[in-house]
């Protein structure tokens, strides 16, 4: 079964969107960064998926997993 992902990316016209993997439109748009993390995380854990925020330069930033994630971390960190 392929991991579902949910990823909070920057909207070219300003602020950030929640978005789930492949779409087109944005799930919820937001103004701040923390807000996007925030409901994105909320919204993760209740689906079981993979968060992947980005940076400006949509560069991926610590990605979390909330599911089964077949690959889990090594490190201890999160």
């Amino acid at each position: 079964m392929p991991r579902k992902e949910r990823h909070v990316v920057p909207n070219p016209k300003g602020g950030w969107d929640s978005k789930r993997e492949n779409a087109e439109r944005a799930s919820k748009h937001f103004e701040k960064k923390q807000d996007a993390m925030d409901w994105s995380r909320n919204k993760a854990k209740q689906e079981g998926s993979e968060l992947i925020p980005h940076r400006k330069d949509g560069v991926i930033q610590n990605p979390n997993s909330y599911g089964n994630d077949p690959n889990p971390p090594k490190d201890k960190k999160h």
